[in-house]
């Protein structure tokens, strides 16, 4: 059995003052949040080791993340955030790139007022740098970034690209699925270079959520890219807005119990190991 991984979660210290999202209303998520709060349930949960991925649009916090993960076995690799338009990101890149466990980058695409800028050609030297130093790129996304995911795909077809929260279904409106997001996905998972992150559900549904309303997303996501595409994540702590570790850990479980052992392996550690070179 392969190693089990956490794909995606998150490390914060409210008080750095650079997580513009991370506000005091947000009273869960509102205090620090280290590996002595997630290791407990890792440990019940059985997972390993993890990903943790910024949650702060600064270079700040990608050294913060590097320098948990120098002092934390469990940390596998971090993904980081550079200001990718700039002249000097190339440079910037090459050097997180020497810290053995950079991983990959992650514009918060979610957030920015332009749909369309990962479509931007200028964001070339950037993305060739990511490509030389073989790191990952995390696609924080909607469905309506999809044409513009498709654009920025074919002109970079040798950079690994995943999408997170399988791209953020509006799960909490209803329905067996959104035709636009089921759309995405299927676009998306066309796409040779692009895996998905099975995270993120939990928090786009309504309080009171249950496995059968997650089912019919997991199982397009599943169809779509196949279980050698598909990593799961935890989210946390944001999970712990609408859910907690250990449940939705055991969900996902019950919910690809259909796969082979081997296939599970991958879809929990395997895939996240070998698409982010850890």
């Amino acid at each position: 059995m392969t190693m089990p991984i956490d794909a995606h979660q998150h490390y914060w210290d409210p008080a750095r003052g650079d997580y513009g999202w991370l506000t005091p209303e947000l009273k869960i998520l509102y205090r620090p949040f280290g590996p002595a709060d997630l290791a407990p349930l890792r440990e019940r949960a059985g997972v390993e080791r993890t990903v943790v991925v910024q949650a702060a649009p600064t270079l700040d916090e990608s050294r913060y993340l590097l320098d948990l993960a120098r002092h934390e076995p469990s940390i596998a690799g971090v993904v980081g955030w550079v200001p990718l338009l700039l002249p000097a990101a190339p440079a910037m890149i090459e050097a997180l790139a020497r810290e053995p466990k950079f991983k990959g980058v992650r514009p918060m695409l979610q957030d920015l007022p332009d749909d369309a800028w990962i479509a931007n050609p200028d964001l070339a030297p950037a993305i060739d740098a990511l490509i030389a130093h073989d790191l990952a790129f995390d696609a924080l996304i909607y469905a309506r970034h999809v044409e513009h995911v498709e654009t920025f795909a074919a002109r970079f077809p040798a950079l690994r690209i995943v999408v997170d929260h399988g791209a953020k279904p509006p799960i909490r409106d209803g329905g067996a699925g959104d035709p636009a997001w089921r759309d995405a996905i299927t676009r998306l998972a066309r796409l040779p270079k692009v895996h998905c992150k099975l995270s993120g559900l939990v928090t786009e549904a309504s309080p009171g959520w249950t496995e059968e309303t997650l089912r019919p997303y997991v199982e397009h996501l599943l169809a779509s890219f196949g279980p050698a595409r598909l990593m799961w994540g935890s989210d946390w702590p944001v999970l712990d807005l609408n859910g907690d570790y250990l449940l939705w850990h055991s969900v996902a479980t019950t919910l690809l119990a259909s796969l082979s052992d081997t296939e599970q392996d991958a879809v929990f550690g395997a895939n996240a190991a070998a698409f982010y070179r850890l």
